[in-house]
């Protein structure tokens, strides 16, 4: 079946996407023209927002810096009006002790901005705001696992939460994913179902399955789905960036990622709210293919 074809059969309400979309690995795929991989983002995220599966896309670079309004603009010129996009959050609002990978003199020293509700509104929400609001999706607080030595136990994890969207506006669209197996409590669900929170479903190296995680009770919390399936669980990120590139191909199939995504369209229909799933090349080599085997996937389909 074509692109085209695939995507008639997917629901209203429901946007598949993938994380970021610079891969000039992509060509005769997603891209018709070619790019190198620096300088043309751009113009590939035009291309790439043409492309019949895609109806979202993630935006992953505004986690290690948040992006100004020039960038935003410039994005929001080369998008169809109404394209969404699910942003990360910077992550000096999001990481708790200092890993010392950017910034070497502030390793392990605890980060004063952590769930701050001032950063985020002035570096991340007002530039979007002003330059993307059109576009503006979900966005997603990454919180990369957290060690027992620092001291954020799964109860005070969610007290945080829970004060931290306290102070930010209700007419955001927000979600929390999480990389700590142990923070997913009947606690942290009902923080994020008061505060009308996405807990986002992920697939990566330390937590249970998406289908796993579906399956705790109260695990829909927000009025929306998000879904980021980044690896098979048990897989470093390292290892399949060496693995799949250049991503033009799927080289590891994973039915049950692709079975647990169709449960969350299933579900998004049923309860009839919107879902953004997002696909990342290290989950099975190619996020097009990938996403394209999930459509065939679909309740109604006959081929």
């Amino acid at each position: 079946m074509t692109p085209e074809e695939l995507a008639a059969g997917i629901p209203d309400g429901v946007r598949f996407g993938t994380s970021s979309w610079n891969y000039p690995g992509w060509r005769g795929l997603v891209y018709h023209r070619e790019y190198q991989a620096k300088g043309a983002s751009t113009r590939m995220l035009e291309e790439y927002a043409a492309f019949p599966l895609f109806r979202t896309v993630g935006i992953d670079s505004s986690f290690y810096a948040p992006p100004t309004e020039e960038v935003l603009r410039g994005w929001a010129r080369h998008l169809p009006a109404g394209f969404p996009c699910v942003s990360k959050v910077w992550n000096q609002v999001t990481v708790h002790t200092h890993a010392g990978v950017q910034q070497p003199a502030l390793a392990g020293q605890a980060n004063p901005d952590f769930l701050s509700p001032d950063v985020f509104l002035e570096a991340v929400y007002a530039p979007y705001r002003a330059a993307f609001a059109d576009h503006t999706g979900p966005f997603v607080f990454e919180f990369q696992a957290i060690a027992r030595r620092d001291g954020i136990g799964p109860g005070e994890f969610a007290d945080r939460l829970d004060t931290f969207f306290s102070a930010l506006p209700r007419e955001g669209e927000y979600a929390v994913e999480v990389r700590n197996e142990e923070f997913l409590t009947p606690m942290y669900f009902a923080v994020l179902r008061e505060h009308g929170v996405a807990h986002v479903f992920n697939s990566w190296t330390r937590m249970p399955s998406i289908g796993d995680q579906l399956d705790l009770p109260g695990s829909v919390t927000g009025p929306f789905i998000v879904a980021r399936a980044l690896l098979r669980p048990g897989r470093s990120y390292d290892e399949a960036v060496d693995a799949f590139a250049p991503y033009d191909r799927i080289l590891e199939p994973n039915p049950e990622l692709r079975r647990d995504l169709v449960r969350l369209v299933e579900r998004a229909v049923q309860t009839r709210i919107p879902a953004y799933l997002l696909v990342n090349n290290r989950a099975e080599g190619s996020a097009p293919h990938t996403i394209a085997e999930v459509a065939r996937l679909l309740p109604g389909r006959t081929a």
